[in-house]
């Protein structure tokens, strides 16, 4: 499991004194612990330790976003630093024409879906690519694919 192999490469990184690695994969240890308590389990599934991730990692960008602005080269390249050791742990991505492929087959569950059903077809896909995408791009595709089926009819 994900969890267990961040734990290996954290007490790896204390071991070799990396203090950046060991910082960045102690506090993921605690994200994963908080996020646990939120759902009332012991322990999260590879999915969920995921999402922690993509998290994670989104808040990274942000950070490395606002720093640039904000002139401040030597946090841009902390938070760099630790987004690569995070994104080592990501799942990956699926591409654009897989998560087209995944958008067909729900539109066709779904063979009347308007703009309207969205929330309906982006609850599809997101199940169906568990973790691989992100909501910002799999958005982006699921509305370029139901104006498409939209305007033959008007």
């Amino acid at each position: 499991m994900l969890e267990e192999k961040i734990l290996e490469d954290f007490k790896q990184a204390m071991k070799e004194k990396d203090k950046v690695r060991s910082s960045i994969l102690s506090f993921l240890r605690a994200q994963f612990k908080n996020a646990a308590i939120a759902e009332k389990k012991d322990k999260l599934d590879d999915a969920e330790v995921a999402s922690v991730l993509r998290k994670e990692a989104k808040r990274h960008e942000d950070s490395i976003e606002q720093f640039k602005k904000g002139n401040r080269q030597d946090l841009v390249e902390k938070e760099t630093k630790e987004l690569e050791i995070i994104k080592t742990y990501l799942p990956k991505s699926l591409e654009d024409a897989q998560i087209k492929e995944i958008i067909s087959q729900v539109l066709k569950e779904f063979p009347d879906a308007t703009i309207k059903d969205m929330g309906k077809v982006m609850k599809q896909v997101m199940e169906k690519a568990s973790g691989k995408a992100q909501g910002g791009r799999v958005s982006a595709l699921v509305k370029q694919a139901l104006t498409k089926s939209e305007s033959p009819q008007e």
